[in-house]
């Protein structure tokens, strides 16, 4: 299976990345430590996410076809902010920082779907800080409903009640306020 955003020329560069099996529940990356690999998703979900004094609050979600790590630790050697979790069996291409950087400064178009991934990400948090402050938790649900359909299908409930900034008990009356408007 290749990923939508697979390049011929990168061919030659396959060998810098290993695939691996692992299953749903699984640590990649620990808040505080070093992240010193990058992953791009096969098959499965990843969720990223942060501890806030005993609460863990999840704040997104990456699906096959979709490169992730914690690009801030990565790029610079710092420790992490957050964790990253497999939420469902996933297989992933592993790549090393040093291997990563080998591919992009010389593998054709590396450099450029690097860049428009991390602006799709900085989008992706900007949507979610201004949707934080500006709708209700009903209002973000429908939003995840219509723009995000897949999540709605494949995470479970308390990490999507966290993702949305609410408790599972309000993501149930949202979802049951919701299926009687939509009947």
């Amino acid at each position: 299976m290749q990923p939508p955003d697979y390049n011929p020329g990168w061919q030659a560069f396959q060998h810098l990345m290993t695939e691996i099996d692992v299953p749903a529940k699984t640590i990649l990356l620990r808040e505080g430590e070093v992240s010193r690999q990058a992953y791009q998703i096969l098959r499965g979900c990843i969720r990223l996410w942060f501890n806030d004094n005993g609460r863990d609050i999840t704040f997104q979600f990456f699906f096959e076809g979709q490169g992730v790590s914690s690009i801030e630790s990565f790029r610079t050697g710092r420790p992490s902010l957050f964790y990253m979790e497999t939420v469902e069996p996933c297989t992933l291409r592993v790549i090393t920082k040093a291997d990563f950087d080998k591919m992009l400064a010389e593998a054709p178009g590396f450099k450029e779907l690097i860049e428009a991934s991390i602006y799709q990400r900085l989008e992706h948090y900007f949507a979610l800080f201004l949707s934080r402050i500006r709708d209700t938790p009903h209002q973000r649900y429908l939003d995840l409903i219509k723009d995000h359909p897949e999540i709605i299908r494949r995470v479970p409930q308390h990490y999507i009640a966290s993702y949305l900034g609410i408790t599972p008990v309000s993501l149930s009356r949202i979802r049951n306020k919701t299926d009687k408007t939509r009947r």
